[in-house]
């Protein structure tokens, strides 16, 4: 199953292929996407991206974990998230979110098993 690309981006909107849902804050993974809702988990601005917030999409089996941290990187990635990532053997990119939606369609244009949590705001 292949990775849904990011069909669209503006502040506070996210479409992605395959659902005609719009979202403001998503995960995304093979096969799938979602609402990434922050009350879920108690995410703020900072501390940050948590490792329970990235949980579900290394659920899926994805190679690469791309992480936009909002249009004007508002959102903090503290290490102990990126450290979870990497001793599951992920390869994390942490980006602005106009950047980390190039680099995951990138990412999921190759085929390879990509999964991404976005922020669309600030």
């Amino acid at each position: 199953m292949s990775s849904p690309e990011i069909a669209s981006l503006s502040w506070g909107q996210m479409k992605v292929q395959g659902s005609t849902k719009i979202y403001k804050d998503c995960k995304v993974w093979p096969g799938g996407s979602r609402d990434w809702d922050w009350r879920e988990t108690g995410t703020e601005h900072s501390p940050g991206v948590q490792p329970a917030d990235v949980e579900e999409v290394v659920e899926k089996g994805v190679q690469i974990l791309v992480i936009g941290r909002g249009m004007s990187e508002a959102l903090k990635v503290p290490p102990s998230t990126v450290e979870y990532l990497k001793k599951k053997g992920i390869d994390v990119r942490v980006l602005q979110t106009e950047q980390a939606v190039k680099e995951y369609n990138a990412l999921a244009t190759q085929g390879i098993r990509v999964g991404g949590v976005f922020h669309s705001t600030c």
